[in-house]
């Protein structure tokens, strides 16, 4: 018997609509691979939708498309825990949801979010744990753990009033909590960064800056842990000729209407061996020092000799797939949500010596002694 995956796109996020984009995509190579799919799209004003098989992007223009179903969270209902959607008169029935494969972009579908809410719900979700998926979303946490590991890195900081950068400009300025490439900026001075944290929609939650080099160009990878970790082709994505970074344009719209499977690229790309290998062994290390699993992407910076790591995406456009031209994307997919299936959440636990401090506590009225002015 085939199992059922739900594959979960969409989300009130920047990039919405490059999340229906990988959505679809799963939906058709884990059909291929013999899975029974079903999807579940989360439209921009946070509702949710069970649309039907077979929709193109097209369907989505004006939201959730023709036929599709809206289905209710419940939370906290017992047995009726999970998504309900109507069935006969006045009926309603939980969705199975199998296993869920979350194609989320940004928002608070890839930062840990949707991760936790799955976890409530008991239902298997690839993704990285919340707390890893968080710390990836996070671009000031995750500069800060490769300082702090030794991992090359180009010096990233805050953006604040309170903080003047310890380098000097050209800066490239980054919404702390957003994608990888959605709202970057590049600046001459450090007063123009902190403008951006006003007029910026995409820095209003926070951002981080770094030094600019034109010297440097991107190198990505993608590695998954599952069944075991593995590294793919490296890509050297080409920017648009005279573009100072690899912006959202370039990503997604310069490859034609497939998005990034189709970008401009070099794969895999020309590069010294021992480049290579450096970039596959930080990798390495990059995964073990987030907890990160499933099918990530790792972005570099590099001057053809030394390499930084960039960023990390825990949930890649396209699922990265078009890194591995070797593999099935079907096997990849479903790898990655078996390895979901058993993966080690946190689950409620006993207390240490449950009931102890409840019987020990006596009054509340004590444990308010000392705390503030006494009226």
């Amino acid at each position: 018997m085939s199992q059922t995956v739900t594959v979960v796109f969409g989300g009130p996020s920047a990039e919405h609509d490059i999340s229906i984009l990988t959505g679809l995509q799963c939906e058709r190579v884990l059909q291929r691979a013999g899975a029974q799919v079903q999807c579940l799209y989360w439209d921009r004003g946070g509702r949710w939708h069970a649309v039907p098989a077979q929709t193109e992007a097209r369907d989505y223009l004006d939201g959730a498309p023709a036929k599709a179903q809206r289905v209710e969270l419940k939370i906290g209902a017992g047995a009726d825990d999970g998504f309900q959607m109507k069935a006969g008169f006045r009926g309603t029935k939980t969705l199975d949801l199998g296993s869920v494969l979350l194609a989320l972009h940004g928002g608070a579908g890839e930062s840990g979010g949707t991760q936790a809410l799955f976890e409530l719900l008991g239902v298997p979700a690839t993704g990285s744990s919340p707390a890893a998926a968080a710390l990836g979303m996070d671009k000031l946490a995750f500069g800060a753990l490769m300082a702090d590991a030794g991992v090359p890195a180009l010096r990233r900081e805050i953006v604040s009033p309170d903080f003047r950068p310890s380098f000097d400009g050209p800066n490239i300025v980054k919404p702390r909590f957003g994608g990888s490439s959605i709202g970057i900026e590049v600046v001459e001075d450090y007063d123009t960064a902190l403008a951006l944290l006003k007029s910026s929609l995409h820095m209003r939650a926070g951002a981080v800056v770094e030094p600019y080099r034109d010297d440097l160009w991107d190198l990505n990878i993608s590695f998954t842990t599952a069944p075991q970790f593995k590294t793919s082709l490296i890509e050297k994505p080409l920017r648009k000729e005279g573009g100072a970074i690899y912006d959202y344009a370039g990503k997604y719209m310069g490859g034609g209407a497939d998005g990034m499977t189709s970008a401009p690229r070099e794969l895999p790309a020309q590069i010294d061996p021992a480049l290579e290998a450096q970039a596959r062994e930080l990798a390495r290390q990059v995964q073990q020092l987030t907890g990160l699993t499933g099918i990530n992407r790792l972005d570099f910076l590099t001057d053809g000799t030394d390499i930084y790591v960039n960023e990390v995406n825990s949930i890649p456009g396209a699922m990265a797939l078009y890194l591995w031209p070797d593999e099935d994307p079907g096997r990849l997919l479903l790898a990655m949500v078996e390895e979901a299936k058993t993966a080690n959440r946190r689950v409620p636990t006993a207390s240490f010596e449950e009931g102890a401090a409840l019987r020990a506590a006596g009054g509340i009225s004590g444990k308010l002694t000392g705390l503030g002015p006494q009226r």
